[in-house]
């Protein structure tokens, strides 16, 4: 049975996410927007939804479902879609010196 590990949203971040718009394909995350909590042994991701749903910390829309394989899932209001974490770019230090 999968492990899946859980990001919880951050509520700053949770209130923008629940008003911006559905976009399809992929949804851009970031890693400081998130808290990692325990994980969770389940099937699939529904099952583990219907797992967490009556515990005090169910899944809310913005939340994270990790597999060990590299999938990445949020919830949002229609279910779980894919979704990526964006890291920012590492700086060389050379960007300011000049040409």
């Amino acid at each position: 049975m999968p492990l899946y590990r859980i990001f919880r949203m951050k509520e700053g971040p949770r209130q923008q996410f629940r008003w911006a718009p559905h976009l399809s394909g992929a949804t851009s995350v970031k890693p400081k927007d998130y808290e990692e909590a325990e994980p969770l042994e389940a099937p699939n991701v529904y099952a583990a939804w219907t797992a967490l749903r009556q515990t005090q910390a169910p899944l809310r829309v913005g939340d994270l479902l990790a597999c060990d394989p590299g999938e990445l899932r949020v919830v949002k209001y229609v279910g779980f879609e894919e979704a990526r974490w964006v890291l920012p770019e590492a700086k060389t230090g050379l960007e300011a010196q000049p040409a």
